[in-house]
């Protein structure tokens, strides 16, 4: 029977494979959509706006499908649709590659880039192009329509012959289609088009969702307020005196004078402040820290700290223990200041009432700098349900919470320290009788911490997962080929000719 349906399957994956060929276009997103004669450079359009890799070749109908790239404008994706080149001749005509063409400019709502080519190096003439584009015109019906005059590298519009010239403008000016000169090997031009294309068409369809029923209902929901003034009384600035108090007890900003700042340079970056070659901090009485730099060579200290160097990242070679320093010096700040708080509270160091208050604010911005951490790091890190820790409970904290139970804690602590007590060598042991005791199905571990209350919640939580397996157990299979069904009847008690017996059975 399979070798019978041998050619209808070879058929099928022929068409899945075809399919899967075929690009993803999605209809309702913001499209742009290149069409022209072949080869006038709109696959080399698409390959400079978007990411897409589509073969370019000096000859006519290189591409021979739809080819879609994608591009950004204003924060939102934008398709782009590469289409085969068309000729001007009838429709009936055309190949099934132009139709394709067809069908993309005919039901897709985008909008129409029409490429021609100024320089003829295509093959067709400036008029054959305008003429293609003048009965193929009727599918851009409610789209919006762009002409790109490409390849201007070869030959700008001002170079163009007068006669083409003149047939271009006339053309421009009888069907008021907006043009932009590009050229895609200077990329002249290429962004130009793509704002404009992208502004046109949300415009449009800011303009048809305007036209929608649905607007109306929104439209009434929303009030623009507008404030009116009540009257022509001019009001003063009026600054309350407790901000005027406030302001005045700020520290007062440094006059700035011509004298030049340290000079400070920042690693990865530019320095701080912008210093000439010709600063000398000699003459101003500063002290400039690239003078204690210990290079290779003595003229590089002056010299600006690039971010990046022969191509490679200068942070990639910081001393790869850098980090660890930083976590013993930290230890050895918080040491440092554990100290100095000891000092500070012993009874024979008297402080005055400004160092005493000094000494509260910096607690203060230490506590509140830890409860700060702290935060960072519980949003940082998602919540772990911690289980409770047998292995580093002791007996003190078995006995502890035994007495705040209310709880007399001295036969449990003796048998917890007998049974902890490490066997030695020389006790005389008796040999167990039982060798790899067998665990009861009944027996369930329990430990505080795992969401049940006690030992018999949990048992009755295991009955009732072996319960709700029962039935996905039965249905199992070994493989695709067991076709065991199970018996629910019995088959000597249910088969064969009844007889004069009893039927208590049935």
């Amino acid at each position: 029977m399979m070798k019978k349906q041998a050619p209808n399957l070879a058929y099928l994956e022929q068409v899945r494979q075809h399919l899967s060929r075929l690009p993803s276009i999605d209809p309702n997103t913001r499209t742009l959509l290149l069409c022209g004669y072949p080869n006038v450079g709109k696959s080399s359009f698409i390959n400079k706006i978007t990411r897409a890799d589509v073969d370019v070749q000096p000859y006519a109908f290189t591409t021979k499908s739809l080819f879609v790239g994608h591009t950004d404008f204003q924060y939102t994706r934008w398709q782009v649709i590469d289409t085969p080149g068309i000729l001007d001749h009838p429709l009936e005509d055309r190949n099934t590659i132009e139709m394709q063409s067809i069908t993309a400019l005919a039901h897709l709502r985008a909008a129409v880039l029409f490429v021609i080519d100024l320089s003829e190096q295509c093959g067709y003439s400036l008029q054959q192009q305008l003429s293609l584009l003048k009965s193929i015109k009727p599918l851009f019906s409610n789209k919006p329509l762009l002409l790109v005059a490409n390849k201007i590298d070869v030959m700008t519009v001002e170079q163009m012959p007068e006669e083409n010239r003149k047939l271009l403008e006339d053309f421009l000016a009888e069907h008021k289609i907006p043009m932009i000169p590009t050229s895609t090997v200077t990329e002249d031009g290429i962004v130009a088009v793509k704002e404009k294309a992208c502004s046109q068409l949300l415009a449009q369809r800011v303009e048809m969702k305007m036209k929608g029923k649905q607007v109306g209902n929104l439209m009434n929901r929303l009030h623009v307020a507008t404030p009116r003034p009540r009257d022509n009384k001019k009001r003063e600035i009026s600054v309350p005196q407790s901000v005027l108090e406030r302001r005045s007890q700020q520290p007062q900003k440094m006059e700035t004078t011509d004298e030049k700042p340290q000079a400070v340079i920042t690693f990865g970056g530019p320095s701080a402040f912008d210093v000439p070659d010709d600063f000398d901090p000699q003459i101003h009485d500063t002290e400039d820290l690239r003078d204690f730099y210990t290079l290779k060579d003595g003229e590089w200290r002056y010299d600006n700290i690039p971010e990046i160097m022969d191509g490679k990242n200068i942070a990639d070679f910081i001393d790869p223990d850098i980090e660890e320093l930083l976590d013993r010096l930290e230890a050895e700040e918080l040491e440092q200041l554990e100290l100095l708080e000891g000092e500070m509270d012993e009874d024979d160091v008297e402080l005055t009432e400004e160092e005493r208050a000094l000494l509260h604010e910096v607690k203060e911005a230490k506590q509140l700098l830890i409860q700060d951490s702290r935060q960072k790091q519980r949003y940082n890190s998602a919540p772990m349900a911690r289980k409770h820790n047998v292995a580093g409970s002791t007996v003190k904290d078995f006995e502890k919470h035994l007495n705040d139970m209310g709880i007399d804690p001295t036969k449990a602590i003796e048998r917890a320290r007998s049974q902890s007590r490490g066997r030695s060598k020389g006790r005389n042991a008796e040999p167990s009788t039982t060798v790899g005791k067998k665990r009861r199905r009944d027996e369930v571990g329990f430990s505080p911490g795992q969401g049940l209350k006690d030992e018999s919640q949990k048992k009755i939580a295991k009955i009732m997962e072996r319960r709700s397996q029962k039935s996905r157990n039965r249905d199992g299979r070994m493989g695709e080929a067991d076709r065991h069904v199970y018996t629910t009847k019995n088959k000597h008690l249910l088969s064969g000719k009844r007889g004069s017996g009893t039927n208590d059975r049935r």
